[in-house]
């Protein structure tokens, strides 16, 4: 049996091809920090092995799957050279996954583990079908006959990739400390577009997606008329959304979707786009797509008895401003209150007026201190400063000062943030008890 052994296995892209392995009958472990994340969970319920990073962990007879952020000087990594024990990245695993099936990738700066995961869920309602999300979930099918995943931007990961479709929901300046500015954004997306091999789905109301050069055909979705694939008569509501779509003057059908916020209007027709071009029954569609129930930290609620609890992964204020959206068009009349945690210094110090503009459209907002990464420990910009320039700034939330928001009354608590923002709702939940 082929024997895998993951260098940062807790990795969100790593758990999810783990996970994928694992199905398929593989034999895997993997090592990682021990610092408890959300990703080992779905991994040590399927009884994969998690270790404290070791040099004695590398042992002939496995191959050795390296994470894109483990460079020759890891210990894992270093043993494994000298034992000369063969060596995988995570993209070359990724990648051959890409080329043994019906492929669609999804590259943006916001919406992609959404989107994948929208995607997952429906085509694999409808036919074998493998996924690696974002969110640290993956499955594997024997046979399968689509295979859906994730394309991160972030220092231009997505190049390794050959996908036959691409879903490009989005071009935005992100990741200030590898991109110079959005033209840089766009060459990478533009890049991209050159290596699918089919056709690509694109969100219409992007300027910079619409100004992408390709040798496939491009097909654009979204509310506007000059649209391929567009949404009409969308009527959004407590319960979600209901629309007519329509690919040029052909109408699909009407679809109804759970999800909130106009993004998740858009999502569907990107998928609802893949289902047309590979002739997927869209009446089963539509039945998928009604039962899709989310991803991971992706407006996951949680009721309780005198608050709404919203988790969120928004860290770029165009993300913020999705999930503010949608917890508006849910709870219209109920009070909504963000806790949000910056997330680095340099992505803080380029959007802190966006925050404060987005920030404000909430009734309240606390923050947290800014969350740091290992690539930057410092920076010249803090959390206070950028409550001070909030007009519905509320304080700064540690771990001590959460009593505060249990004196709130019933309200929607949206806590965003790609740190360690979900200690802070575990000791709110407690303190609710």
């Amino acid at each position: 049996m082929q024997k895998y052994y993951f260098i940062g296995i807790k990795g969100s892209g790593m758990a999810s091809l783990a996970l994928i392995l694992h199905d398929q009958g593989f034999q895997v472990k993997g090592s990682d920090i021990t610092q408890y994340t959300f990703t080992e969970t779905p991994l040590l319920a399927a009884g994969i092995e998690i270790l404290p990073f070791d040099a004695k962990n590398i042992e002939p007879g496995w191959t050795i799957i390296r994470g894109n952020s483990f460079d020759d000087k890891h210990v894992e990594v270093a043993q494994a050279q000298v034992l000369g024990i063969k060596m995988k990245t995570y993209p070359e695993m990724v990648e051959k996954l890409v080329t043994e099936t019906t492929s669609i990738g999804v590259a943006g700066a916001h919406g992609k583990t959404s989107t994948t995961g929208l995607l997952a869920h429906v085509l694999g309602g409808v036919e074998p079908t493998s996924y690696l999300i974002g969110d640290g979930t993956g499955k594997g099918v024997k046979n399968a006959r689509f295979f859906t995943f994730e394309m991160d931007e972030y220092r231009r990961h997505f190049m390794d990739y050959t996908p036959d479709y691409a879903i490009m929901t989005n071009i935005d300046f992100d990741h200030p400390d590898y991109f110079t500015g959005l033209a840089d954004v766009k060459n990478a997306f533009q890049d991209l577009a050159k290596q699918v091999k089919k056709a690509i789905f694109a969100w219409g109301d992007d300027q910079q997606l619409r100004e992408l050069e390709v040798d496939v055909p491009i097909y654009y979705y979204g509310l506007s008329e000059r649209d391929d694939f567009r949404a009409v008569n969308v009527v959004r509501n407590q319960a979600g959304a209901t629309f007519d779509v329509y690919y040029h003057d052909e109408l699909l059908g009407t679809f109804k979707t759970p999800l909130f916020g106009e993004h998740g209007v858009l999502n569907s027709l990107a998928v609802i786009a893949v289902g047309y071009f590979e002739n997927v029954d869209l009446n089963q569609l539509k039945k998928e797509l009604v039962n899709f129930g989310g991803v991971k930290r992706r407006f996951a609620e949680t009721q309780l008895p005198h608050a709404t609890l919203i988790d969120d992964y928004a860290h770029h204020p165009s993300e913020i401003k999705a999930t503010l959206d949608a917890a508006r068009q849910k709870y219209p009349d109920r009070q909504i209150v963000a806790i949000f945690q910056p997330h680095t210094f340099s992505r803080t110090q380029a959007y802190q007026d966006d925050y404060v503009k987005i920030l404000n459209q909430a009734d309240k907002v606390y923050l947290t201190e800014i969350f740091t990464s290992a690539r930057e420990t410092n920076g010249n910009i803090t959390a206070s400063d950028l409550g001070a320039k909030m007009s519905k700034f509320a304080g700064i939330l540690h771990e001590d000062n959460l009593q505060q928001l249990v004196a709130l009354d019933n309200p929607v608590l949206v806590f965003m943030g790609a740190g360690d923002l979900q200690k802070y709702e575990v000791i709110y939940k407690d303190l609710v008890k």
